[in-house]
């Protein structure tokens, strides 16, 4: 059964209450043509242009493969930062958070063709929690670069698993993912959805949803754009690698199209893994 969506339209679109009680009671929403043909080229040209490749890192899925990921926690000026920072994302964010929102990092999620790993059952929060964050007042915006099938590794979701709280994660090779006997009792009374989605269609979701991804055994990438948010009244009480509040400077939604700055990576913080986990690393907001 396909799932419930809603169309954006450009001048048109707007967060209604039906969405937020979605939102609230399934845990996401998925909104539909959320990125234009014209600003999916605009993007994706500026991650293979802009020096993204530098910072790609492989996570392991237990099974022998990887799906690479590149992270970064500050928007910046360029092509990207504008997705970040637009309203159609952020607003819509703060509206279903219910309070002003700031960026906690962005990442390019890509399952390479016939290699691409999986990801385990998880909760965003399941991790955020470790670095401060006290309340789940947080999620992320999943927007389809290229389209996402179950062929080639879609996300999969309990729907209405926001609802659970927070469930105890382990190590599992190189991911951190919940704790299965518990995810297996949801499974049997919580729907499981596919989300299949056509490049430039989103899922906004809220952090303590249950989610996964197979491998990608395709002939087809699977490259997903992915934006996540903390409420600004959720500040982090610790120092960790992830931004604590930093106001966000939002842009209107032409700025994605408009700007022709492919290449500035200032200040985006970066995250190398293998540095991050030094011992007696000191985190700096602005490498």
């Amino acid at each position: 059964m396909p799932l419930k969506s809603y169309k954006y339209e450009e001048g048109k679109f707007k967060v209604t209450e039906e969405m937020k009680g979605e939102f609230e009671d399934d845990g996401y929403v998925v909104i539909r043509g959320l990125l234009s043909d014209a600003e999916l080229k605009h993007i994706e040209n500026a991650l293979v242009v802009g020096k993204f490749s530098d910072h790609t890192y492989g996570v392991p899925d237990g099974d022998g493969r990887e799906a690479h990921m590149i992270l970064w926690n500050h928007p910046g000026v360029d092509v990207t930062g504008m997705v970040g920072r637009c309203e159609k994302v952020a607003d819509t964010c703060e509206q279903l958070l219910g309070g002003e929102v700031y960026h906690y990092h962005t990442k390019l999620m890509a399952k390479p063709a016939k290699i691409g790993g999986k990801h385990v059952w998880h909760q965003d929060y399941g991790y955020w929690y470790q670095n401060g964050n006290l309340f789940p007042n947080m999620m992320t915006v999943f927007m389809a670069i290229d389209k996402c099938t179950k062929e080639n590794g879609c996300l999969q979701i309990l729907k209405g698993s926001n609802k659970c709280g927070r469930i105890e994660h382990v190590q599992v090779a190189g991911q951190v993912g919940a704790d299965m006997a518990r995810v297996d009792e949801l499974a049997k009374v919580l729907p499981l959805e596919y989300v299949e989605l056509e490049p430039g269609d989103a899922l906004f979701f809220h952090c303590n949803l249950l989610h996964c991804s197979a491998p990608n055994t395709s002939a087809a990438r699977r490259w997903a754009f992915l934006c996540a948010y903390n409420r600004a009244d959720n500040n982090p009480t610790k120092e960790h690698h992830h931004p604590r509040y930093t106001p966000l400077k939002k842009v209107p939604n032409s700025a994605i199209l408009e700007c022709q700055d492919f290449t500035t990576m200032d200040g985006k913080w970066f995250i190398d893994p293998e540095i991050e986990k030094r011992p007696g690393r000191k985190l700096a907001h602005k490498q």
